[in-house]
């Protein structure tokens, strides 16, 4: 079952869109409950990266209404990026105070080793944040969003940020859709509503948001996560961590068969967003090995703020799997020291690398 609502008063649609959903098979007023919001840099909402306060504050209400007494807030940033500043800047120091909800920022938190045996791909071990565990009820509160490496981010990916950024990085040297796909099947989400107000169709970073006013819930976030794929413009297959889920066991596509209900209806959108595609613009100049999300977005940040120009520089090496590596092009980041001309961070900044190709 998914239901979308669409509507301006964020908070209001929210709350709706809950009332509406099946969520109470699922949810228990004795439920510990925290939310997984997408905080993933310390830039406000209206950006296209992060999962709008007022979203948040309709669940806290729709939560507190239902009856439920214990409510967390619980993040971490990427890396390379501070949780606390993220919770200030994106408005949660406003709504934890305002509602009496605490903030946790994962990155010190305490750590626990799962291991999932999975199906065809081999068995993981994993580090989980124990908060994301120990929860009785998590509530995964995603941006529909584009990803410069993964296409989509929604729900399934939402849940990177609650592993330690040591595990982090090593997802990206493990090719990132496997270890996602793997990490859904041991992070039983209780349910997902999805920020699909103005997500960026073109970088997980933000800076180019498209305005669609909507908030979608279900169950299932593989379910979740193929529908918002169609909706900017993918099949679930072209998601490589979709793909794996199914094979998983973790959940169905969308299909016609799906229950679908959509209130307030007078507010949708004409057209359907399309993802720009923007990042697959840049592979070409591009040689990546196990990169990680803040430093590979950075670099297509640059190459599309400078255009045609870095063409004339050849490949750009990138990631993780370039440590210890020698080169005579160009290297992107700390991993990539050994090449003739580095651009040194973790991550480094666009407006550096900007600099440095120029």
């Amino acid at each position: 079952m998914i239901v979308v609502n669409y509507g301006t008063e964020y908070a209001k649609i929210t709350y709706e869109v809950l009332e509406a959903s099946d969520v109470s098979k699922y949810l228990k007023a004795s439920h510990a409950v925290s939310i997984k919001p997408n905080l993933v840099v310390p830039c406000p909402a209206t950006g296209g990266a992060t999962t709008h306060p007022e979203v948040v504050e309709g669940m806290i209400l729709f939560l507190k209404d239902f009856g439920v007494k214990k409510i967390k807030i619980i993040e971490s940033s990427w890396v390379g990026a501070s949780t606390k500043e993220a919770f200030k800047a994106c408005g949660y120091e406003d709504l934890s105070k305002k509602h009496g909800v605490p903030l946790i920022d994962l990155k010190t938190d305490a750590i626990a080793t799962l291991v999932h045996s999975g199906h065809r791909l081999g068995a993981q071990k994993i580090k989980i944040c124990r908060e994301a565990l120990d929860t009785d009820f998590l509530i995964n509160a995603p941006v529909l969003k584009a990803h410069c490496q993964t296409r989509l981010t929604c729900c399934m990916k939402n849940l990177k940020g609650c592993i330690p950024d040591s595990e982090k990085r090593r997802f990206h040297t493990l090719g990132i859709h496997k270890p996602v796909a793997a990490l859904n099947a041991l992070i039983k989400t209780g349910y997902n509503v999805i920020d699909s107000v103005c997500g960026d169709l073109a970088f997980e970073e933000g800076g180019s948001p498209v305005t669609t006013n909507r908030v979608i819930t279900g169950r299932d976030p593989l379910l979740l996560d193929s529908y918002c794929a169609e909706l900017i413009g993918y099949s679930p297959d072209e998601i490589g961590y979709l793909a794996h889920a199914k094979k998983l066991g973790i959940g169905e596509y969308y299909s016609p068969k799906t229950e679908l209900t959509e209130l307030n209806t007078g507010n949708k959108p004409k057209h359907r967003p399309k993802s720009s595609r923007t990042a697959e613009m840049y592979l070409g100049l591009i040689d990546e090995d196990a990169a990680c999300s803040a430093c590979y977005s950075s670099l297509v940040y640059a190459l599309h703020r400078l255009g045609g120009e870095p063409r004339a520089v050849g490949k750009i090496s990138i990631g993780q799997g370039f440590k210890g590596k020698t080169g005579k092009g160009v290297g992107v980041g700390n991993c990539t020291q050994g090449f003739t001309k580095n651009i040194p961070g973790c991550p480094p900044k666009a407006t550096e690398i900007i600099t440095a190709l120029r």
